[in-house]
């Protein structure tokens, strides 16, 4: 099964593939968003994060290989490459290119979904072997080893719950946690405070790592969402 949350970004041109692929991903337990050229697939990816992407290889505006080629650059979220091409040396130039796997079209949804579970589990386990001991955006680093943080040339003194909620941000710069996933993932399942207390946290963060707590650079509101952690 899916954990919780997980987000599928599908960049598809033809609205009838793309509704088919969102109305199985969403049986299949992710959570769904559509581009439906490249522009659109690469401005969606920035700004939702999203744990995979399947990608059509024939897009308008901007090929599928350009946006996986973009998006390498930028990150190793998975993608799958979609197409109806399905050459060997289609599916080798999208493979070279970073993509996680490669399905031809006509194909099935529900092997669609296995691949995407398959891929999924597979960066998990590869994600969860990688322990960075620090982890810099902007002007802040935090030092998973020695439990210390800095900003700029200054030491930051951060009790242990700052120190888990920083990091938990800091680990998927820009992504928008909302209060009960920081509590969840800094403080634990068992946690049984009020989400209200993540605000005071968030709060003590700004006024210790920010140089104007009242204008933060970092650690920025997303209204109606969560927070969210800028470099």
């Amino acid at each position: 099964m899916p954990q919780a949350g997980q987000r599928v970004l599908v960049v598809e041109d033809d609205p009838k593939t793309s509704e088919i692929l969102r109305v199985y991903l969403e049986k299949g337990g992710y959570q769904v968003a559509a581009a439906h050229d490249g522009p659109a697939g690469v401005s969606q990816a920035r700004e939702l994060r999203p744990d995979l992407v399947v990608l059509d290889l024939m897009l308008p505006g901007l090929s599928g290989t350009e946006v996986c080629r973009i998006l390498r650059q930028e990150s190793d979220v998975p993608i799958i490459m979609l197409t109806a091409l399905s050459t060997l040396a289609d599916k080798l130039e999208g493979l070279d290119l970073g993509a996680d796997d490669y399905v031809a079209k006509p194909f099935s949804p529900s092997e669609l979904v296995a691949r995407v579970r398959a891929v999924l589990r597979r960066t998990s386990s590869r994600d969860q072997n990688k322990n960075p001991v620090l982890i810099k955006c902007g002007d802040v680093a935090l030092d998973l080893e020695q439990c210390s943080v800095t900003r700029g040339d200054h030491q930051v003194r951060l009790t242990p719950t700052e120190f888990k909620v920083l990091a938990v941000l800091m680990r998927e710069p820009g992504r928008v946690f909302s209060r009960s996933q920081l509590i969840e993932k800094a403080m634990g399942c068992d946690y049984e405070g009020m989400d209200r207390t993540m605000d005071v946290h968030i709060l003590n963060l700004r006024r210790k790592i920010e140089w104007d707590a009242n204008r933060p650079e970092h650690i920025l509101t997303v209204y109606g969402m969560g927070y969210k952690f800028c470099g």
